[in-house]
């Protein structure tokens, strides 16, 4: 036994978890000043406190910084040769109340920077604002395991989580990008990732620019009633 595994903890003030979830929000303006490489080291120490399936820990995370952050932005907006897409398959419909929620997202996004319902050319631009990492001064690249799977997709899931409620706790702005790993094959070779990594998804991350429009749209939560079944007998 440890010394100190006997040691009480301090329990936590379940109110600040709380706030600290209301706080997060996905970012899609960003300021181009840095985050300090030691508030970066801060995040991913706090991150790498997930738990994982046996403890495998199975994220690997590559972090941009200036200006190497411009550089992979620049060649994400040259036209890129048709290639495999996501190395993890993407949703393959929408149906019911998780079509109703997509909508409701998409919809409200581009209201709150005044694109009209059915402009697909100004949707499609706001979509390319992806690949332009919304102009962040950072980006992480999270990968795991190929031999591990389901699983360790999931637990990369779980690190993503983490990585963004420590780096809102240290005032600063993230958005997670599924999107990223549609260029998997390019990323891939940027990176010089080995095969024996599967590409889950990006971050991007920095100081919120409070003034963007984009910034100013939450998207809301289900009651837990439509998501919780409780078993009492």
């Amino acid at each position: 036994m440890h010394a100190d595994s006997a040691t009480p903890r301090p329990v936590p003030d379940p109110l600040d978890f709380e706030r600290l979830l209301d706080a997060r929000a996905s970012c899609r303006g960003f300021l181009p000043a840095p985050v300090p490489e030691a508030t970066l080291g801060r995040i991913l120490r706090a991150a790498q406190r997930t738990p994982s399936w046996n403890n495998v820990q199975p994220w690997q995370v590559i972090v941009t910084q200036p200006p190497a952050t411009g550089k992979l932005r620049a060649a994400l907006q040259e036209p890129q040769p048709e290639e495999a897409g996501f190395e993890i398959p993407p949703p393959s419909e929408y149906r019911g109340v998780y079509l109703e929620r997509r909508r409701a997202c998409g919809f409200g996004l581009y209201a709150s920077v005044g694109i009209a319902k059915g402009d697909r050319e100004a949707s499609a631009r706001q979509g390319a604002e992806n690949f332009r990492l919304f102009g962040a001064p950072h980006m992480a690249l999270v990968t795991s395991d190929r031999l591990l799977g389901t699983y360790g997709v999931l637990d990369c899931g779980a690190y993503v989580n983490n990585f963004m409620l420590a780096a809102t706790a240290n005032g600063v702005a993230t958005i997670a990008q599924a999107a990223l790993a549609q260029r998997s094959a390019f990323l891939r070779r940027w990176f010089g990732i080995a095969e024996d990594r599967l590409i889950v998804c990006g971050i991007s991350l920095g100081y919120a620019d409070p003034a963007h429009p984009a910034n100013r749209f939450r998207t809301s939560r289900a009651p837990i009633e439509d998501t919780v079944r409780w078993v009492r007998e």
